[in-house]
């Protein structure tokens, strides 16, 4: 190997023990931000956005095996109150004290379009798994399959849900 090459190689692995050893440095000393008040780190975003959307394309059920209806959408306001209001908020109601203390901020589901853009095997894929770094549980655990795609289906169509249903959520929660 030429002396050139070998010094090329020599600074290039000087460079990346140099970049580990000053991130490592920069999280060991305290300096990065991990309050719930503090900014992203930088890329941190970018990164786990990649990550997330590549594994539940990957994953996500294509379709649900039960059908909407207006009892699958109450079973899932149900569900939704007992175990997701406290973070992502009821239809017409302020955030809670939990919600506004979480970072990131989880999204208020009710409001503007919320994940009704998503295919339904998509948040059913979020709501059973968790996502890592967020906050969000994963409820496979604690709820069977037919609660998680009943609160699936109630979110996928927050924008069309009947009276009753919607009524029922705008309830406010006790504390």
């Amino acid at each position: 190997m030429r002396a050139g090459m070998r010094q090329f190689i020599l600074g290039f692995i000087a460079a990346l023990t140099l970049i580990v050893a000053g991130g490592l440095g920069y999280v060991a000393m305290g300096l990065a931000p991990v309050a719930t008040a503090s900014a992203p780190l930088p890329f941190e975003k970018l990164i786990t956005g990649i990550a997330l959307n590549a594994r539940v394309n990957k994953e996500a059920p294509k379709s649900s095996p039960i059908q909407a209806s207006d009892e699958v959408y109450a079973a899932g306001a149900r569900i939704y109150r007992n175990n997701c209001a406290v973070c992502h908020g009821l239809p017409g109601r302020d955030q809670t004290a939990i919600a506004k203390g979480e970072f990131p901020k989880p999204p208020e589901l009710f409001k503007d379009k919320g994940v009704t853009d998503d295919p339904v095997g998509v948040t059913y894929w979020k709501v059973a798994n968790g996502i890592r770094l967020t906050g969000m549980p994963g409820f496979k655990g604690s709820l069977s399959s037919e609660q998680l795609w009943q609160v699936s289906l109630l979110l996928s169509n927050a924008d069309k849900l009947p009276a009753a249903v919607r009524s029922a959520l705008q309830e406010p929660l006790v504390q």
